[in-house]
């Protein structure tokens, strides 16, 4: 028994993921990134009246908003946490099997960064959906670590480090110092909730209703959080709430700055909740060292100026910072065996 043990084990690819509400990214130990999809999934529904997986990940986002009513289009985790515990099985499972094949004759062992804020239940529930999906063993690091960690942080040293990492479903802000955190807070306030200010705004001013994909990209292409000396533009295609036309509307980066300034200012405020609570002995190293952003929230145009300009400390963007939580959660790999003994493991 020890045998097969031993060779299923030498068989298994360890492996990461970093289970976002916008991004689902899976890495394999000695091999990096494998699979960087969104955390979507389209499930028809058959003649049984079961569930089944249609598509995964960018095919299945594709789907949101246009599918038939046989067809749902799941977005089964929710500001951080998972919403659908059945969806996110098999999203988990779609994956580990698309990495370790169909034939799945070895069983990996997964590492699954986790929002600091989770339940004991929330975590719980990620962790069956990992070993029900097929996993060996799972082990959960927090969010606010595994970005510390991706953004090349000393995390290990004794010194105090503040990350803040804006994802799809929270804004995770944590400060760490000889590898473990010593404060941490977590809001439900991200990039999610941007987009829904978005949509809100544009309802409220053009009386123009549209999509979460729509707001996103809104988002991404003129989005800022401070005044720029040219603004940008773009036209936006909607229907219109009062007389159900479609039609199109001109938005510049400061509508999209109006839109969005209550959300930010949240984050700003998490922000300066975590700097007061933290020890005079870091606080000196973070006035020195300054304070790092992570996940796709931070490449808000101008967020880095914003948040300085509230705190009044250098605020840096990390390199990647939308693979930070990831390369993180990777890096953890390479310490599987000493999780036992570390406050990575659940």
């Amino acid at each position: 028994m020890g045998f097969f043990k031993n060779l299923f084990g030498f068989l298994s690819q360890d492996m990461a993921i970093d289970l976002g509400t916008a991004n689902t990214l899976v890495l394999i130990k000695g091999k990096g990134v494998v699979i960087n999809e969104p955390s979507v999934v389209a499930v028809k529904i058959n003649k049984l009246g079961q569930e089944e997986i249609l598509a995964v990940g960018q095919e299945a986002k594709e789907m949101i908003g246009k599918t038939p009513g046989s067809i749902k289009a799941i977005r089964p985790m929710r500001d951080g946490v998972i919403a659908d515990f059945n969806t996110t099985e098999m999203m988990i499972e779609y994956f580990i099997r698309r990495v370790n094949g169909k034939g799945m004759l070895s069983s990996p062992r997964i590492i699954i960064c986790v929002p600091y804020g989770l339940t004991q239940v929330e975590r719980k529930a990620v962790r069956e959906s990992a070993l029900n999906a097929g996993a060996r063993s799972v082990y959960l690091i927090e969010e606010p670590m595994a970005a510390a960690i991706g953004a090349g942080l000393p995390v290990k040293e004794p010194n105090g480090n503040l990350v803040v990492d804006i994802g799809g479903g929270t804004t995770e802000i944590g400060v760490t110092s000889l590898g473990g955190l010593v404060i941490s807070k977590s809001i439900r306030v991200a990039g999610d909730k941007l987009d829904t200010s978005i949509m809100d705004y544009l309802k409220k001013n053009f009386n123009l209703l549209i999509g979460d994909r729509v707001a996103e990209n809104l988002k991404i292409e003129i989005g800022t959080a401070i005044k720029l000396d040219d603004p940008l533009k773009t036209v936006v295609k909607g229907r219109d709430q009062v007389e159900g036309i479609l039609k199109s509307v001109e938005v510049n980066s400061e509508h999209i700055r109006e839109a969005i300034s209550d959300s930010l200012h949240q984050i700003a405020e998490a922000l300066k909740s975590v700097l007061e609570q933290t020890p005079p002995e870091l606080a000196g190293d973070i006035v020195e060292n300054g304070i790092v952003l992570t996940g796709g929230g931070s490449l808000i145009r101008g967020l880095d100026q914003y948040l300085s300009t509230v705190v009044k400390l250098p605020v840096y963007i990390a390199e990647e910072p939308l693979l930070a939580v990831a390369k993180g959660t990777g890096e953890a790999l390479n310490q599987i065996d000493l999780l036992q003994q570390t406050n990575f493991e659940d």
